[in-house]
């Protein structure tokens, strides 16, 4: 199968906006149904945007239990007051910049190109810090 051939096995969708909440799927039904699938090709370090005045969010993937999605940051941090508290396990890893992360127990922990972290469904956190002179590319992976 070459990488221009449309009738593979699998979908990648992309879409691009803000964090939404993952719902979930069971990634086997697709399988079961006997549903046709196409390949999807793309790099997550392309079509990094020239400015960015918020945080982009682009939905690489999702499933029935999994949602993959390319998170681009560049001096970006979640707002002083509030934390994210999600449905749904993350697990994040750093592909380019970096980025500290900031949990309600008041752990920091703070991650650089390859660091991968997992957050536990229910785990309040926040981004407190992202690379301010270059972009922040992060691989997220929320599951059920």
């Amino acid at each position: 199968m070459g990488a221009t051939d449309t009738n593979g096995p699998w979908v990648i969708a992309i879409s691009i906006g803000k964090r939404i909440t993952p719902h979930a799927v069971n990634c086997d039904r697709h399988a079961r149904h006997g549903y046709n699938m196409t390949t999807g090709i793309g790099n997550v370090l392309e079509s990094l945007p020239e400015t960015l005045d918020e945080e982009l969010f682009t939905e690489i993937i999702r499933g029935e239990n999994v949602k993959i999605e390319r998170i681009v940051s560049k001096g970006h941090a979640s707002p002083a007051s509030g934390w994210y508290d999600q449905d749904c396990h993350e697990w994040v890893v750093v592909l380019k910049g970096a980025a500290t992360l900031s949990f309600a127990n008041g752990d920091d922990v703070q991650l650089r190109p390859g660091s991968h972290l997992n957050i536990p469904a229910h785990t309040r956190h926040k981004v407190a810090w992202t690379t301010p002179d270059t972009e922040t590319v992060w691989l997220a992976i929320h599951y059920t």
